[in-house]
């Protein structure tokens, strides 16, 4: 183990980070002329990937495509689909508030329904051994855990296989309270955006997400363990900056994240001022 202590000999404590969802949770940015921004680079020290499939013994600075390697067939697999995440802009404007670094865990699926994110489906099993792997890690490797989060990015799928608002919102609260028993202390938002019809093909039927966007904005109002932290994907649209009929630019990414980062951060200094005053 004594590559792990050289590794990781600065980290005093950390923030695990479950980054969960479908695609815009797991990353489909690319660059074009009108819109040429890239990911960033994560800052020295702020965030690391612990990959819980292709080596769960150490951890690697964090960068882009996040998550891109770590696909479990009987899981959460999607090889080659991840080109660019909100993760390393979300990190960066997390570590610039809350001076504590992220070790973050991929766990997104493009095309997933909230109902095949539920306790005893394949998804919910491989991130919950993902989740479980890396406290086991950082435990052995004696870095403290200062708190256990989950980013949540889900919704296009339902909203295109139009799910009741209730029905989603039943299925996320069951999904929250088998991650909690797991040691998730909250989960953090991120709001998903609109379809864009400009993009489709001729004669394909329209989609409206904002059902599920309803759902999601009155589950941060009801739920003490859900924080809304963005709505920016939902201008995205009218920006220009869809890509495809769901995904977006990087540079959406990289300002939905930024938003994101900041906005957690704020909620957990003032959380634990509270806490510790």
């Amino acid at each position: 183990m004594k590559h792990l202590k050289n590794q990781t000999k600065d980290l005093r404590q950390v923030d695990l980070f479950l980054f969960m969802g479908q695609s815009n949770m797991g990353g489909r940015g690319v660059s074009s002329p009108r819109f040429p921004q890239k990911a960033p680079s994560c800052l020295p020290h702020a965030g690391y990937e612990f990959r819980a499939v292709t080596d769960p013994s150490r951890l690697y600075p964090l960068s882009e495509p996040f998550g891109q390697w770590e696909n479990r067939p009987d899981g959460i697999y999607e090889p080659g689909r991840k080109t660019g995440s909100l993760v390393t802009a979300f990190v960066n404007a997390y570590y610039k508030k809350a001076c504590v670094p992220v070790v973050a865990v991929s766990a997104a699926k493009g095309g997933s329904l909230i109902s095949q994110w539920l306790p005893g489906t394949p998804f919910f099993r491989d991130a919950a051994l993902r989740l479980q792997d890396a406290a086991s890690f950082l435990e052995k490797s004696q870095i403290p855990i200062r708190h256990k989060f989950m980013v949540w990015c889900q919704g296009e799928s339902d909203g295109k296989n139009k799910t009741p608002p209730e029905e989603y919102k039943r299925d996320f609260r069951t999904l929250l309270r088998a991650l909690t028993a797991l040691g998730i202390e909250h989960c953090f938002l991120i709001r998903i955006g609109h379809y864009n019809p400009a993009a489709a093909e001729p004669g394909a039927p329209l989609q409206d997400y904002t059902p599920i966007l309803t759902a999601q904005d009155q589950l941060a109002a009801e739920e003490p363990f859900v924080t809304m932290v963005s709505t920016k994907f939902a201008k995205m649209l009218e920006r220009g900056l869809m890509q495809d009929t769901y995904h977006y630019y990087q540079q959406a990414y990289n300002e939905v994240g930024d938003d994101a980062g900041g906005r957690t951060a704020d909620f957990v200094k003032e959380s634990d001022r509270r806490i510790f005053q």
